[in-house]
């Protein structure tokens, strides 16, 4: 689907109030498509009322949902999957937690196959909207 900035916002919002601990929702997409956007429409929609920022530097954020811990994490920086463990990957996915992932390809086979996939593409005739994919 394509939408604009706004309808973005409101989309994220209802996916995030929709969303049931545990789950694993992974975002995809180019530099600057709107990743960390769309993070912070999910986790308003969480219920999560500090501000959201890109964990590109820290690697993950925690922040507290109105159900349910919510973790961000940004592997771009990644070099490996291996690097996986530092982050203690195996007890964030081992929560009762949203956790969303930013540049999910980093991961490799780590991810779990029961995640939500989601993909965010510039519209090369639309600078104004974005293309907006899920795979379940």
């Amino acid at each position: 689907m394509r939408l604009t900035a706004t309808e973005l916002a409101a989309w994220g919002e209802a996916y995030g109030a929709a969303l049931v601990a545990p789950a694993v929702v992974t975002l995809a997409g180019d530099l600057g498509a709107g990743k960390t956007t769309l993070v912070q429409a999910i986790c308003r929609g969480l219920g999560v009322t500090e501000p959201v920022t890109s964990p590109t530097f820290a690697l993950v954020h925690e922040y507290r949902g109105a159900r349910s811990p919510v973790y961000h994490l940004d592997l771009y920086r990644l070099r490996a999957p291996n690097e996986l463990a530092a982050l203690g990957w195996d007890e964030l996915l081992g929560e009762r937690a949203v956790v969303l992932i930013e540049w999910p390809e980093r991961a490799g086979e780590a991810l779990p196959s029961s995640r939500r996939a989601l993909t965010l593409a510039h519209c090369a005739d639309d600078a104004e909207r974005r293309e907006l994919q899920e795979v379940s």
